[in-house]
């Protein structure tokens, strides 16, 4: 990943946040059939692991070899930037279309494992961190479902866990502007439905 030093994202506190609020990932492996892409959530477990788990029937676990460096991309709020809000515009003209955006890549060892109780603990992980989060009290939970049904479904998936070798971050958010552009781009943002970033921008310390 490109990344100039004003944009290095070097804080672990904010990769750990946007890992946890953006768990959706791109994983990306060079396989004897070329390069594969799987979009799979992945959790934290512990500070050099992340886990999650795919079907059986993906190939993913057949075509990547236990051990094998694998890539994964994380990618949070994004939005296009016009030259139109920097104030300095008016005075040098000097200004281009960008993209403001946070990406994370984590690159690490898979290691699949078919075993039930390796894949129970996986979901049971998973479940309770989302459910939690989405449900809240009501939050589903595996003994909700019949034994014999969770059990099939337990058997048509295989469970993986990544070893974590190596992360990069980038925020690139106009930490390259002055500060009237910068606060420009901020409410800007704020009024063109990406509240968010806007939000993650405010709390940078600049």
């Amino acid at each position: 990943m490109y990344l100039p030093e004003h944009f290095a994202e070097n804080r672990s506190e904010e990769i750990d946040r946007l890992v946890d609020a953006f768990p959706l990932a791109a994983i990306v492996a060079q396989t004897e059939a070329g390069l594969v892409a799987n979009h799979i959530p992945l959790l934290r477990d512990g500070e050099k692991k992340l886990i999650g788990h795919v079907a059986l029937a993906n190939d993913m676990h057949r075509d990547i070899a236990d051990e094998s460096q694998v890539l994964a991309i994380f990618r949070a709020d994004h939005a296009y930037i016009s030259p139109n809000w920097y104030p300095s515009k008016e005075q040098t003209h000097k200004s281009v279309p960008t993209w403001n955006y946070q990406a994370i890549h984590i690159t690490g060892r898979i290691r699949f494992d078919h075993s039930e109780k390796f894949k129970r603990a996986v979901v049971g992980k998973l479940t309770r961190h989302f459910e939690r989060r989405t449900s809240g009290d009501k939050a589903w939970r595996m003994a909700d479902a019949p034994a014999d049904y969770m059990e099939m479904m337990l058997a048509n998936i295989v469970g993986f866990e990544m070893t974590v070798d190596r992360v990069i971050a980038k925020s690139k958010l106009s930490q390259n502007r002055d500060q009237a552009d910068y606060e420009s781009v901020v409410k800007n943002l704020e009024g063109a439905g990406s509240p968010e970033l806007a939000k993650t921008m405010r709390a940078l310390d600049r």
